[in-house]
């Protein structure tokens, strides 16, 4: 089993690696052919040179630890008030019927809409950026719970208590463990959400962080530096979701039996 797994990893780098050379060459192609202006889209090696700089000088390290620290931070708050909001509308149905439209509500209204209101409520800081990543996150987080609570087979509650389980015990060994598949899927949409609104709000308050760096490269028209900005955004949002989300997913369906 180990084996097949190790050539289906193998197999999944050799199609990223021909992808990526793929697109590369088409990069260099159309960066030949002269179809845009040398600045609006300058070549491979010259996005290779900003990243460079910026590694060269920790403004790419610093940001994207400044980035990450904000996030983790905003994106476990998220957590915590979404999870207790989510269990408080399974308790009080009257308060879920009404606060599951007004999230879902709230879902799909754009995280960058929320930076003006952070920015005049609290200010160009650290908070305001914080605030706009659990404004973004907090409500899918909220609905995952309610949801994934709500859609439980009733089997499995019914022989939890068959075999004597209550109250907590019966929240915690039964309740938890039937939700917590569809919940892993509500917090990698979370993730999602709150990476797009950081990196948003960053960009748009100038505070220091990878979108500044994107925004720097923007406003000095250097695209080499916003398409290395860019990679690197698109990078750090794959490897989180794949590596730790989507593998956190994969244990959790296989310790409860679902394929």
């Amino acid at each position: 089993m180990k084996i097949k797994k190790l050539f289906l990893n193998l197999d999944d780098v050799a199609n990223a690696a021909l992808f990526l050379a793929v697109f590369i060459g088409i990069w260099q192609l159309v960066f030949v052919l002269g179809i845009w202006p040398k600045i609006s889209l300058p070549s491979p090696a010259t996005v290779a040179e900003s990243f460079a700089n910026i590694i060269s000088n920790y403004t790419l390290f610093k940001g994207i630890g400044i980035t990450l620290g904000r996030l983790v931070v905003g994106f476990f708050i998220s957590i915590a008030l979404g999870a207790a909001i989510g269990f408080a509308m399974i308790k009080f149905k009257g308060f879920g019927k009404t606060m599951s439209s007004f999230s879902a509500g709230l879902l799909s209204f754009p995280s960058i809409a929320w930076v003006p209101f952070s920015i005049l409520l609290i200010g160009f800081n650290d908070a305001g950026i914080l605030f706009v990543v659990i404004m973004s996150s907090v409500f899918s987080i909220t609905i995952s719970t309610y949801s994934s609570i709500r859609n439980i087979p009733p089997i499995y509650i019914d022989a939890a208590k068959n075999m004597g389980a209550k109250g907590l015990s019966l929240f915690l060994h039964a309740t938890i463990p039937a939700a917590t598949p569809s919940l892993i899927i509500g917090i990698r949409q979370g993730w999602s959400f709150a990476w797009h609104a950081i990196i948003g709000a960053e960009i748009l308050m100038s505070i220091v962080g990878l979108g500044h760096i994107l925004s720097v490269g923007r406003e000095f028209q250097d695209m080499g530096q916003v398409i290395a900005s860019m990679i690197t955004i698109f990078t750090i949002g794959l490897l989180v979701d794949r590596l730790l989300l989507f593998k956190l997913e994969e244990k959790v369906r296989s310790r409860w039996g679902i394929e």
